[in-house]
């Protein structure tokens, strides 16, 4: 009798939320106004209409049912200027390495 081959459950890779780049982080300034602030980073995923003042940016990648990575970032409005960025969780932004020629340019 031939062996049946054997199933799995397909589990799939599920991206939820609003993935901030340290590059995207960077970008962002004390004193920015909402609209400035959602061009850089787009619409907060949770936004609470108890706290209006207080936008909330929070991303997780599952593969294959497992939690692979995790953000959240809190930003705080008075008004219209943001005040306050909570990103304890962030991944820092890498340093430049700008090259240094060893000759002035224009010179040969």
């Amino acid at each position: 009798m031939p062996k049946l081959p054997s199933f799995t459950a397909h589990k799939m890779e599920i991206n939820q939320g609003n993935m901030v780049t340290p590059e995207m982080r960077h970008k962002l300034k004390l004193g920015m106004t909402r609209l400035q602030v959602q061009a850089i980073l787009g619409t907060p995923l949770v936004n609470d209409a108890f706290h209006a003042s207080r936008w909330d940016y929070v991303y997780r990648l599952e593969k294959k049912g497992k939690l692979l990575e995790k953000q959240r970032m809190t930003l705080y409005f008075e008004g219209d200027s943001l005040t306050r960025i909570d990103d304890g969780n962030m991944p820092a932004l890498p340093a430049m390495v700008v090259p240094v020629s060893a000759e002035p340019a224009g010179e040969n």
